[in-house]
C-alpha cells in the first residue's frame, strides 16, 4: 500500500529537511518530500524570487495528490498551487503564513508594509549586508527565522532578492481543508490567521514565536490535523 505524501514548503531562509526538524519522523508514516524553493541552493548563488516557480515545484512534487505543510513565505506557493489545483492538495497545512497579499487593507499588515516598502523601494541600490542590517533592525517579524547557520553573506544576499510578500498573486484557496498554526507573538501573523479563519481555516496557536512547529505541541498539532485529513478524505472515497 503506498503512503500519503506530505510536500513541505520553507519559509524565508532555513530550507529543505533542515527547515522541518521536527516533522522528520513523519516519513516513517508518510512520503515525505522537503523542498528547496527556486534560488534556495546550498552551493549555487542565490535567485530572486519566482512565485510561479515555487508554485509549479509544489505542484511537481505532489504528483498524484498530497497534502502541503508551509511555513511563512512558503505558504505563498503552497496556497498558489491549492488555487490551481485543488484536487491534488487533500489538506493545507499553514505556519504563520506570510500572504499579506490576501490581508491588504487590513491594519496590522497596512502597517508591515508601511514599514518596510520604503526599504524595498531602494534595495537594488544597497549592498546584501547594507539591506540585510535595515531589514534586521525594522523587522522583528521575520528575525527569529533568520538565525541559521548559513553564511552571513550568502544569506543576506539571499534576504535582499527575495520579493515582498504583499506582491504576491494569492487568491483564497476553494474547498481545501486548511489548518493555520500560528506562535501568538506578532500582529501581523494572527490578523492573516483571523482573516484565513473567516474563509473557513481551522486556526490554531501554540507556543513558539514564528516557528511554532518547532515545538512539540506545534508537531502534534501538525500530526493530528494530518491524520484527521486523511480519514476524511477515506471516509468520503468510501461513501
Amino acid at each position: 500500500m503506498s503512503r500519503d505524501r506530505i510536500v513541505f514548503v520553507h519559509g524565508v531562509s532555513v530550507f529543505g529537511a533542515a527547515a522541518w526538524p521536527r516533522q522528520h519522523g513523519l516519513a516513517l508514516n508518510y512520503d515525505a518530500l522537503f523542498l528547496r524553493r527556486h534560488g534556495f541552493d546550498p552551493v549555487q548563488e542565490p535567485l530572486p524570487t519566482d512565485f510561479d516557480a515555487d508554485r509549479a515545484l509544489v505542484l511537481d512534487h505532489l504528483g498524484d495528490g498530497g497534502h502541503v505543510v508551509a511555513h511563512a513565505q512558503g505558504a505563498i506557493a503552497a496556497m498558489m498551487a491549492a488555487v490551481e489545483r485543488p484536487d491534488l492538495v487533500r489538506s493545507l497545512v499553514l505556519v504563520e503564513p506570510a500572504v499579506l497579499s490576501l490581508t491588504s487593507g487590513l491594519p496590522a499588515t497596512v502597517a508591515y508594509r508601511e514599514s518596510l516598502e520604503p526599504l524595498y523601494s531602494r534595495r537594488h541600490e544597497l549592498t546584501d549586508e547594507a539591506f540585510h542590517a535595515e531589514f534586521q533592525r525594522i523587522s522583528s517579524s521575520e528575525r527569529p527565522d533568520l538565525l541559521v547557520d548559513e553564511p552571513a553573506r550568502r544569506l543576506a544576499r539571499r534576504l535582499r532578492l527575495q520579493a515582498p510578500a504583499w506582491e504576491a498573486p494569492l487568491d483564497i484557496v476553494p474547498g481545501v481543508p486548511t489548518l493555520v498554526l500560528t506562535g501568538g507573538w506578532e500582529p501581523l501573523y494572527e490578523e492573516i490567521a483571523a482573516y484565513l479563519a473567516s474563509t473557513g481555516a481551522t486556526h490554531l496557536v501554540t507556543a513558539g514565536g514564528h516557528r511554532p512547529h518547532d515545538t512539540s505541541e506545534g508537531d502534534r498539532v501538525i500530526r493530528d490535523f494530518l491524520a484527521a485529513s486523511n480519514r476524511l478524505a477515506r471516509s468520503r472515497a468510501a461513501s
